[in-house]
């Protein structure tokens, strides 16, 4: 024991964090995509982008960060790259920037969910960009001194990334104070980050009791880690709130009794067209507080409930309160735990829901019962659906006939998302089919990790190979030989698109067997996510954020 004490030496590691590897290169582009597309205070100034200019921005933004990236690194090869990663990260939120401000394309930009018209940027106040930083009294007095102004015509304020203390609070309170009666859109974000829970309370009844009755249509009060506290330290200025159209309660630590507490408070929901509550720990509790909301909303045109925590009858209460929502356009309930039940619960109500236009159903444990369920009703209630997303569903081919017929009448979709289920060949060649004919909008397919092989990855290659201006198609993750990764090649170097639109294989096991591999791959894939370089290259880049320079 000894000798082996005295002649152990510890192994060293050198982790190089650069170059990305060709996944992480096309997460990074697909999140740009989704940021320059999302709905924002830059976009609300100078207009939105389509996701397909957004796309094809962040392609080229991407390919030009990494070019810079890759001649810094070379300069210091025996560095670990994170300067370079940090060189990367930066120059792509400079270059977002810069796109989001140009503003869209002049001819036919997608219009935002709710259409707002755009104003002169004097009416918009915002002093998010930057870095996250504490701010006091004296910097709060400088930074807000815009809005002192006599005459001034802010009706948008944003003050996300921006923490305020007591000091700075009290210095912003009269001044929101003066200015109340001309607002109608406030984004109080992400603003007392990193505080201890007491000041930010006080922080919150100070901006509250400044801007209680100012008849707002846009109100963001998300990323402050609420809770019931949090929401009633906002009381005066939910109140006050019966005309808004727009309200956002992300990330908040929204509980049951919080959304109890935000239903009891807000006096009004009758206008309201956009309700995002994504990421908070509501449970079945709080989804009937959301629910007895979304029953007083009948203009509703955009719901998110995504990462809540909602189970069976949380999930069958908020299904039914949908049906009143008969304006729906964009429905998204990602990532609870609605089971079966909630599935067909879902399913009646769909047919009431004529307009939608999103709709977003992964990580439900819908199981093939309630997938059947709702692509049965979608089928002939939403054939115009542009985005269907069913993920991570535990959908075997049982379901894909019923699937598939439902596809076959939605030609309006852009966007199919079937990704983490268990189609297999046979449920893959039967989804496949429903898509080669028509279809002519399509620009990206997602199957991966579906346990399907040769045939599969072929017949999804033959559907896609065709379509005007396909983007993406990604069978990543499955168990295709190298003989079929050939082939789905040379389908689509022979189509109209090239070979492009082909994501990344690095995740395809060409020796595996669906049957063995079943449970291993899904355990596999938890401990992958995000970080495909296995360096935490994934997980730097996850907080990308479009960021001015000092």
């Amino acid at each position: 024991m000894d000798s082996t004490a005295q002649d152990f030496q510890p192994r060293t590691f050198s982790i190089k964090l650069w170059p990305p590897s060709e996944s992480t290169r096309l997460m990074l582009i697909e999140r740009m995509t989704k940021n320059l597309s999302a709905e924002c205070i830059f976009s609300r100034k100078y207009g939105i982008l389509s996701k397909e200019e957004a796309h094809e921005n962040a392609k080229r933004i991407e390919g030009a960060c990494f070019a810079s990236a890759e001649e810094h690194f070379k300069k210091e090869p025996d560095g670990d790259g994170s300067s370079a990663v940090q060189l990367y990260a930066k120059e792509t939120s400079k270059l977002m920037l810069e796109v989001l401000k140009k503003g869209p394309r002049t001819t036919e930009p997608e219009a935002p969910v709710v259409d707002t018209p755009l104003e002169p940027a004097d009416t918009v106040f915002d002093i998010s960009g930057g870095k996250r930083a504490f701010i006091e009294a004296e910097e709060a007095k400088e930074l807000l001194s815009p809005l002192t102004k006599p005459g001034n015509s802010y009706k948008r304020i944003c003050f996300s990334n921006r923490s305020f203390g007591i000091g700075a609070a009290n210095v912003a309170g009269p001044i929101l104070e003066s200015i109340k009666s001309q607002l109608t859109e406030v984004d109080i974000s992400d603003f007392v980050a990193g505080r201890p829970e007491d000041e930010a309370l006080d922080v919150m009844r100070i901006f509250s009791k400044a801007l209680a009755g100012c008849v707002l249509r846009y109100l963001n009060i998300s990323d402050n880690a609420l809770g019931e506290k949090g929401v009633r330290a906002f009381t005066e200025l939910l109140k006050s709130q019966g005309d808004l159209e727009e309200l956002y309660v992300m990330n908040d630590g929204i509980s049951g009794e919080a959304a109890k507490a935000l239903s009891e408070l807000i006096p009004s929901t009758e206008k309201l067209k956009v309700l995002h509550f994504h990421n908070n720990m509501t449970g079945d509790e709080g989804a009937m507080s959301i629910a007895e909301m979304v029953k007083r909303s009948p203009n509703l045109e955009s719901f998110r409930c995504s990462a809540t925590r909602i189970g069976s009858d949380g999930g069958v209460a908020l299904a039914e309160a949908l049906g009143t929502c008969t304006r729906l356009k964009k429905l998204d309930i990602r990532d609870n735990l609605f089971g079966v039940e909630a599935g067909v619960a879902l399913s009646k109500t769909l047919p009431k829901l004529g307009g939608l236009v999103e709709l977003y159903l992964s990580d439900l444990n819908l199981e093939n019962e309630g997938t059947i369920a709702i692509v049965n009703v979608l089928k002939q209630s939403a054939p115009q659906l542009e985005v269907l997303e069913m993920a991570g569903n535990e959908i075997t081919a049982k379901a894909a006939k019923a699937v598939a017929e439902c596809l076959t009448a939605m030609q309006s979709l852009k966007k199919l998302t079937l990704a983490e289920n268990e189609l297999k060949d046979d449920g893959a060649v039967t989804i496949a089919k429903s898509l080669q004919e028509g279809h002519p909008g399509l620009k990206e397919l997602d199957v991966s990790t579906n346990l399907f092989q040769r045939s599969g990855a072929r017949c999804f290659a033959q559907a896609v190979a065709n379509k005007p201006g396909f983007v993406l198609l990604n069978i990543n993750s499955n168990f295709i030989s190298d003989e079929g990764v050939d082939e789905v090649k040379e389908i689509l170097k022979g189509g109209k698109n090239s070979l492009e639109v082909l994501g990344p294989l690095d995740e395809n096991d060409p020796e595996g067997d669906p049957e063995d591999d079943e449970e291993e791959e899904d355990d596999d894939e938890e401990e992958r996510d995000g970080d495909d370089n296995g360096d935490g290259l994934g997980s730097k880049l996850q907080g990308l954020k479009v960021e001015e320079e000092d």
